[in-house]
């Protein structure tokens, strides 16, 4: 947890330079392809946490690596480098894509369902959550079986289970009391 709240400050401190330097959606394509290409590369992803490689050396293969990348997150990666946190890269470049939708006022979505959905239900779906919710919809569907019907839809922290295999349990519970 620790890490992730270093990670979510670097993040921060970057999206704050990011908005000063009118560079918001640069950045996040370094970020975002940092991070695609650390998950892709486990040689990438190992030196990011080996205390044995210097962080002079680990610079350079970054500048050799990462050379398109805007001057800015180049002088980031090198600072967080430098001060021996190369380790929390992933989780600042993760966090920073978060923050940026934050800023921009997109709110992601996954709506969970039993099958696939048609136009119009997904339709009703977003209305009604978009009555609650100030900002664009990001939306990600994903289909789990055992749901058996109806949907769950989750929103950061908030989440809203109208499944069958919900009240089924709820129903399971009251009868056994």
């Amino acid at each position: 947890m620790k890490g992730t709240k270093a990670a979510s400050r670097y993040a921060q401190a970057l999206l704050e330079l990011a908005i000063d330097m009118n560079n918001v959606d640069g950045i996040q394509d370094d970020m975002n392809f940092f991070l695609s290409t650390v998950l892709e590369n486990r040689e990438l992803e190992l030196l990011l946490s080996s205390p044995i490689v210097k962080a002079d050396k680990k610079i350079e293969i970054f500048n050799a690596i990462f050379d398109q990348f805007n001057e800015v997150s180049k002088n980031f990666l090198a600072l967080i480098t430098k001060n021996g946190r190369e380790a929390l890269l992933p989780q600042i470049a993760m966090s920073y894509g978060a923050k940026v939708k934050e800023h921009k006022g997109i709110v992601p979505i996954t709506i969970t369902t039993a099958a696939k959905l048609d136009d119009e239900v997904r339709a009703q779906i977003l209305a009604k959550v978009g009555e609650s919710i100030k900002g664009e919809l990001e939306v990600e569907e994903k289909i789990d079986e055992s749901l058996i019907g109806g949907f769950v839809v989750r929103m950061g922290d908030k989440q809203i289970d109208a499944s069958v295999s919900r009240q089924f349990k709820d129903l399971k519970q009251r009868l056994t009391r």
